[in-house]
């Protein structure tokens, strides 16, 4: 009788996490509890126990997605909530095998309610160095712009990353929706943060198609791209992403959710892929989404065919693309090579031991 093997457990892969927004990275039965905490109403769509449906290609479903991440964020209010969304962040990336997290935030979001921008900021990277120290788990801070605001603000912002990139943070990004705000209008931001030694990593390729990509090459001289998956449209595009070495921070779920693809087969892993563009799968707002880091991995294997050598390729571009310092790269890359050799051929009946 021929004998049968298990999948090798992709949470069990070390790897980089490279995209995952602040209060989208929330646990749900986190955001129910503040909520009753501090009275805040929440919409069905963030208490029904399941992902809210979106579809964001249009202005009025983007409107709607932005209004849930919103209410979600009007319930981190004291230094206590900041604390426990990171800590049981960093706890559930660990369960999924990361060894890197680069959390993306916006800290003038948060500023209102925790005594303003500079306060704000530190909450955020003392309960990230706290909860690097409880976890183990590698984490930094990428502070990221508002493309819906005025670039004054960017500007603003890129000088406070600076500040503090020898108390956490490593890079700097703009997100929002890239249908408004020309990225070259955020180009001196830009400049501020890359002459102060962080990595640029703006949104673009996700809303909009490959001129926007483009536009983050050009004008802000991305080495990162959040999402970027639109560039699959343009080959030369391809060729030059591949070229420069720029990473595009892929989601696939979140990609599917925000009707940017119909289905998860529509994502074009394979063409990226294939093309030689390095990528770092990320889960984007799993409050939102309903999936974290592994379930990303798990949806390039079950609609795309990725063997467990690509899937292993593509932890190793995580870790690569990341602002990680040389030993844990190290750590993670060795780990990655022993994950792809140990566990090859465990056989289904096997028993296999427990994970605390």
């Amino acid at each position: 009788m021929e004998s049968t093997t298990r999948p090798r457990d992709l949470s069990l892969l070390p790897k980089a996490h490279l995209h995952l927004h602040f209060t989208g990275s929330m646990r749900p039965t986190t955001l129910l509890e503040l909520a009753d905490k501090y009275g805040v109403h929440l919409p069905d769509a963030l208490t029904s126990g399941e992902p809210p449906r979106l579809r964001a290609t249009d202005e009025r479903g983007w409107f709607r997605f932005q209004r849930l991440y919103d209410i979600a964020r009007s319930c981190l209010r004291a230094p206590e909530d900041i604390q426990r969304l990171v800590r049981e962040t960093a706890e559930e990336d660990v369960r999924d095998g990361s060894g890197w997290l680069e959390i993306q935030v916006d800290p003038t979001s948060y500023a209102p309610l925790l005594g303003g921008l500079i306060p704000a900021l530190e909450i955020i990277l003392d309960a990230v160095d706290a909860a690097a120290r409880e976890t183990g788990l590698g984490m930094r801070v990428l502070v990221a712009a508002n493309r819906m605001k005025h670039p004054l603000e960017a500007r603003t912002l890129a000088r406070l990353a600076v500040r503090y990139a020898d108390r956490g943070v490593v890079g700097f990004g703009l997100s929002n929706d890239e249908r408004r705000g020309m990225a070259r209008d955020f180009d001196r931001a830009f400049a501020i943060a890359r002459e102060g030694g962080l990595l640029a990593a703006p949104h673009g390729g996700e809303l909009t198609g490959p001129a926007s990509v483009r536009d983050c090459l050009d004008d802000l001289r991305a080495a990162r791209i959040g999402h970027g998956v639109r560039a699959a449209e343009d080959p030369k595009l391809l060729r030059r992403l591949a070229d420069r070495g720029v990473t595009c921070e892929v989601c696939p779920s979140s990609n599917v959710a925000l009707g940017v693809y119909e289905k998860p087969e529509d994502v074009p892993l394979r063409t990226l892929f294939e093309a030689g563009v390095p990528m770092a799968l990320g889960a984007d707002d799993p409050l939102l989404f309903g999936s974290r880091l592994a379930a990303q991995y798990e949806l390039a294997r079950a609609h795309h065919g990725f063997s467990d050598a690509e899937l292993a390729e593509l932890a190793r571009q995580s870790v690569q693309g990341s602002a990680a310092p040389p030993d844990v790269r190290e750590k993670l890359l060795s780990g990655i090579d022993t994950w792809l050799a140990d566990s090859a051929g465990v056989p289904e009946e096997a028993d296999r031991p427990l994970r605390s």
